[in-house]
């Protein structure tokens, strides 16, 4: 007697190919997936497998598509919303993320993952309150939720309570089994508390537990140089460069510790991967830090002396000029016409969309100077020397490139001793965690006074807020000598 097998129903194919999905084998998803489609096309289940498979092939903009078809069918699907606000968090549409994760928690409240969802949207929207709230009670039901820990850890760190961030960190280690993300965020809380001596021992425990990543040893490293261990920084980075070895963050790190060719300056490759990467959300993502640089150039621009005797000022080079936040902040001015210089394309795009430069270069700025046959009346730079250790270079092009009375306005962020006060880096600047450097003000002065510049005005600021903490900065104007 023949048997017929029965015919899998959409169901119990989306299943399977979701299945296939979690193993890491997209390829025997792809027609399980096709069969379903060809049953019924609507069900949540083929929707969520299919937005998977399209954001593995980075097609962002279909899996929104398809989302937003479904969720037409049906609004009230609490895993489409939660996939939904996944995706837009992914492309920093915090606000859409939000959104939606609140709809999946409407649908059902007793959801953990909507809870942590929406509370991680907050965080990013700035309401750390709120924030904090939901992903209490989250963790209160799913105890194991790794990222809303390490995102609970980060509202607690930006309210101000470091003691409660840690306990939230070292109570999801101490649940084990041993998980490297929380290894990371308890390592970084560590670093931003300036407390390097924890953090290599935090980094040595994961080591230990066999689970250490790039971003541990990574980590591990500036720690370790924090504390003036250079053998044991080194040896950190060169781990890290083998496990992510295409990695330009940590090339960049690794770099400033003499491990290859670069390492006095960001590389430029680094950089321009970082803020193409960045510049969709570039602008909304500086707002939420409290960058108040731009504003503050304007106010010291404003008081140059041509524009407070009511002329025009101009032509003005904007070094690092990004999206245009800059000639954004100096719009009410009497300046112009504006020439941009940046190493990221997608940078300079969004700095096109605003219409405010005559010119844009993608270009290095230490370059750029180096070949220029103009002199500029203003030259501005809003956090930009951060990608640069040795400031004498760039000095010396702003010297030969500033007009006799010409002002250079720009700003530094201030090199901080540790907890036991001694200085990180060379005693002269130092590459932070983030990639930035920062320089003492001695080290900044002697560069300005080698390059036969002065320094006009010299005033105190608050870079950005970053975990809840001002970053102390300059903002500097400097002339040359004989203006």
């Amino acid at each position: 007697m023949n048997m017929i097998s029965p015919v899998p129903d959409a169901e119990t194919l989306c299943r399977q190919a979701t299945a296939f999905l979690d193993t890491g084998r997209p390829g025997a998803a792809r027609p399980l997936l096709a069969a379903a489609r060809t049953l019924d096309d609507t069900i949540p289940t083929l929707v969520l497998a299919e937005v998977r498979l399209a954001l593995l092939d980075g097609a962002l903009i279909q899996a929104i598509e398809q989302l937003d078809r479904a969720l037409i069918t049906n609004p009230s699907h609490a895993g489409l919303r939660k996939c939904r606000a996944d995706v837009r968090y992914g492309i920093g549409d915090w606000e859409g993320a939000a959104r939606d994760a609140a709809e999946a928690v409407v649908a059902q409240p007793s959801d953990a993952d909507a809870k942590a969802r929406l509370g991680t949207a907050l965080l990013e929207l700035g309401y750390i309150k709120e924030a904090i709230a939901c992903m209490q009670e989250a963790l209160a039901a799913a105890p194991n939720l790794v990222g809303c820990r390490e995102a609970l850890a980060r509202a607690l760190e930006a309210a101000g309570d470091i003691e409660a961030a840690d306990r939230v960190l070292t109570d999801g280690l101490a649940r084990g089994p041993a998980n490297v993300t929380l290894f990371n965020a308890a390592i970084m809380l560590n670093l931003r508390r300036r407390d390097f001596v924890q953090a290599v021992a935090q980094a040595e425990q994961a080591v230990l537990a066999g689970i250490a990543d790039a971003t541990t040893f990574a980590l591990r490293g500036h720690a370790s140089c924090s504390l003036g261990q250079h053998d044991q920084a080194v040896q950190a980075y060169q781990e890290a460069l083998k496990l992510a070895p295409e990695d330009q963050h940590i090339r960049h790190l690794a770099a400033a510790h003499g491990m290859t060719s670069e390492g006095r300056r960001a590389p430029a490759d680094y950089v321009r991967h970082a803020f193409d990467a960045y510049a969709g959300r570039f602008d909304a993502h500086l707002a939420s830090l409290g960058y108040a640089i731009p504003s503050l150039i304007a106010d010291v621009v404003a008081r140059h002396p041509k524009i407070a005797g009511g002329n025009a000022l101009g032509p003005v080079l904007d070094l690092g000029c990004g999206t245009g936040l800059v000639a954004m902040a100096l719009g009410d001015l009497p300046l112009g016409p504006f020439t941009g210089i940046d190493l990221s394309p997608n940078m300079l795009a969004e700095a096109e969309r605003k219409r405010l430069y005559a010119t844009l270069r993608e270009a290095d700025i230490i370059e750029d100077l180096s070949t220029q046959s103009s002199q500029w009346p203003l030259i501005v730079a809003a956090d930009v020397v951060c990608y640069f250790g040795d400031l004498k270079g760039l000095m010396h092009g702003i010297s030969r490139c500033l007009a006799p009375e010409g002002w250079f306005v720009f700003s530094i962020e201030t090199l901080l001793p540790d907890r036991d006060g001694v200085l990180p880096g060379n005693g002269d600047w130092a590459l932070l965690r983030q990639g930035r450097y920062a320089h003492t003000h001695d080290y900044v002065y002697d560069c300005i006074s080698e390059a036969d510049l002065r320094i006009a005005q010299n005033d105190r600021c608050v870079i950005r807020r970053e975990a809840g903490a001002d970053v102390p900065g300059l903002l500097l104007t400097i002339t040359p000598v004989a203006a």
